[in-house]
């Protein structure tokens, strides 16, 4: 194993120059940049060209994390005082920003999403996550209660928080820096230290990160990278090590399964951001041009690939023929360019094996009697994307809500709309799913809309909007979407047990 020291340009930054075009992605474990005798490719799904070579952690090395991560939280992180833990937070966040180029660029590489797209959400989110976290850490409170005693004397009752210890942060490949970010802010905030693993499709900007802790100070083990792949390999390995203290997961929900059983045997924490097949509900009343471009957005929004899209729609039978025509023409103007292009709406998914998997889906919604508004295939460019994971958007009508296809999660820019004709068969069908994630729902009648909101079953409820969201708000999903809560105090409560002291006066 090679070790880099602590400097304003990190060692994946090195390797990228000393190999143009394709650089080498090291591990980050107790304040070094490491490497192994195993690499595996990381490739763009824009033209499956190589973006780089990545070092896969081996079940040593992962151990090696769990012990440094455990030595900087006993003697450097929980000892440092609350205002000096969240001012390295915000140097973090500088950091990104002062980076913004390269980070945008990684983000591009690993995903093929529109650079534009990118530019405005994915990279300011994860500065402002760490800033968000750090100022909330420094002004949220706890509970005190005063009691009565039989002497008339009393008692005090507070709450403080106790950072868990090592959590181990697993992250998804379809806004990597974004979601990744969103836990390992609140855990550093908290006084946790971190093991981050994340996806082995989209490893460039956890590294960029840990370029940017190593370069702010952030104390050696506080914060740890290890690349690799789920079983047998880095996730399982983090999974079930007795070190872990907690463990937070965004993913699909086979493998969020597999986890728990994994996490079982030392009973600790989990949180879980796991699948949906959400519901969007538009009814006749609707403001029609938003409801249409709300839920072109809400189905191809990062071609599809984002946990909180529309994959049922439901339209109010009056204007369901309009609508699905209106839709069709949305989804065949979104434009596959280059993803730095200007005029790029959307890009490919993340990979071959992927692009198996929905186009799978497109045949067996073809098998199941569904009629093909729009799509169903692949785009031919001639030109490099050829050779990427480019499907194109479609749009279904015409199946049972009995279907696979409507019942299973695709995971690409595809939805099926289906008419309906009252609140409640409306209500209904969006609740028989396993999932219960998101939906949006389209009305001008606000009494409705709050009816409505309340009997459907999902974490989350918008109204006449999507992806709109207060950071501070709680977010997660039931049933098979997932376990506990993530977003302001929410997080801080995941990673942190708060502690009942009582003080008889």
């Amino acid at each position: 194993m090679a070790a880099g020291p602590n400097s304003e340009t990190g060692m994946a930054t090195r390797a990228r120059e000393a190999a143009p075009g394709i650089g080498e992605l090291p591990n980050y474990v107790g304040g070094r940049f490491e490497v192994t005798g195993s690499l595996f490719d990381d490739v763009t799904p824009v033209s499956g060209a190589v973006v780089s070579r990545v070092h896969e952690a081996d079940s040593a090395l992962v151990d090696a994390a769990v012990h440094a991560a455990r030595g900087a939280f006993e003697s450097a992180w929980r000892p440092m005082p609350t205002a000096k833990r969240c001012a390295l937070l915000h140097k973090v966040a500088d950091g990104i920003e002062a980076r913004f180029d390269d980070f945008l660029a990684a983000e591009v590489a690993d995903t093929g999403k529109p650079a534009s797209i990118a530019r405005q959400i994915d990279i300011p989110r994860g500065a402002a996550n760490f800033r968000l976290f750090a100022n909330l850490m420094e002004t949220a409170g706890t509970d005190c209660f005063e009691m009565d005693t039989p002497d008339g004397r009393g008692a005090l009752n507070y709450s403080v928080r106790e950072p868990h210890g090592v959590v181990g942060v697993i992250a998804p490949w379809n806004l990597p820096l974004l979601l990744l970010t969103w836990k390992v802010a609140p855990a550093l905030a908290s006084g946790n230290t971190v093991i981050a693993k994340p996806s082995e499709e989209t490893p460039v900007t956890a590294t960029l990160l840990a370029e940017v802790m190593d370069a702010v100070g952030v104390p050696p083990g506080v914060f740890n990278v290890v690349h690799g792949f789920g079983p047998n390999s880095a996730g399982e390995w983090l999974s079930r090590h007795p070190g872990i203290d907690a463990l937070t997961f965004t993913g699909e929900s086979r493998t969020g399964a597999a986890i728990m059983k994994a996490a079982a045997d030392t009973v600790k924490p989990l949180s879980f951001e796991l699948g949906g097949k959400n519901a969007a509900v538009v009814f006749a009343d609707a403001d029609f041009d938003a409801a249409i471009e709300g839920t072109a957005r809400s189905v191809f929004a990062n071609c599809g690939q984002v946990c909180l899209c529309s994959e049922r729609v439901y339209v109010e039978r009056p204007i369901f023929e309009r609508f699905v025509a209106a839709l069709k023409a949305q989804a065949e103007a979104l434009v596959p360019a280059d993803p730095w292009a200007n005029d790029c709406t959307l890009g490919p998914l993340i990979s071959a094996e992927h692009r198996t998997k929905v186009l799978g889906y497109y045949d067996l919604a073809k098998n199941e009697g569904a009629e093909v508004v729009t799509g169903g295939g692949v785009q031919d460019f001639g030109d490099a994307r050829d050779a990427g994971c480019y499907v194109q958007p479609t749009i279904w009508t015409g199946l049972p809500d009995s279907a696979r296809t409507v019942r299973e999660e695709v995971f690409g820019p595809v939805c099926h709309v289906a008419p309906f004709d009252s609140e409640d068969e409306a209500i209904a069908r969006a609740n028989d799913s396993d999932y219960g994630l998101a939906t949006a729902i389209w009305t001008r009648d606000l009494s409705r809309a709050h009816r409505v909101a309340r009997r459907i079953e999902a974490g989350i409820c918008w109204v006449n909007c999507w992806f709109l969201r207060d950071l501070r708000t709680p977010f997660g999903g039931v049933k098979l979407s997932g376990i506990g809560r993530e977003g302001g105090l929410h997080s801080l409560n995941f990673y942190a047990e708060q502690k009942n002291i009582c003080v008889k006066l």
